[in-house]
């Protein structure tokens, strides 16, 4: 069958690919520091991809507090995204959640981006790849995400800044 726009599902039917994009939300947040030494964290952006990798929710997000350190080197955030095209904090939360509600939420380390979200999810609800046993090093010790993805798929992310659409 076909995908809107003309492209293969797998030999899936739409009804069935529907039923997964409903399901499976992957999840990856973007932050930026505050406080006196910039190590606390607040939410700078945030992207939602389906089961395909699409992209179904993406958003910068103003600052909620003084921000001390943007991270740009690593997030790639800068004061001009979040500053002039930034939204409302309660509106992208409000959305995020609604959008997570009756899904499992894939992530890695999905604890830092509910805590920025100030949002909580149901445990048997969420594959967090930092927690797999298989995927970890000895003693329970997460692998970076850039190393799961170019040893598991094959696919080289984070070669700079972060992006939170790649790396949900």
């Amino acid at each position: 069958s076909r995908a809107p726009g003309g492209g293969e599902i797998g030999g899936e039917s739409g009804e069935r690919r529907s039923s997964k994009w409903k399901r499976y939300l992957a999840i990856d947040c973007e932050m930026v520091g505050v406080g006196t030494d910039g190590k606390e964290s607040i939410l700078a952006q945030v992207a939602v991809v389906n089961w395909w990798g699409e992209c179904v929710y993406h958003s910068y997000v103003r600052p909620t507090e003084f921000v001390t350190d943007w991270r740009t080197r690593v997030s790639g955030i800068a004061p001009a995204h979040v500053l002039s095209g930034g939204r409302d904090f309660a509106d992208v939360q409000r959305e995020v959640s609604a959008l997570l509600r009756d899904t499992i939420v894939v992530g890695h380390h999905l604890e830092n981006d509910f805590r920025v979200l100030r949002v909580s999810h149901p445990f048997r609800a969420t594959r967090d790849t930092a927690k797999y046993r298989p995927l970890q090093r000895r003693r329970g010790k997460p692998r970076a995400l850039r190393w799961l993805a170019n040893s598991v798929l094959g696919v080289q992310i984070q070669q700079g800044a972060h992006s939170p659409v790649i790396d949900a």
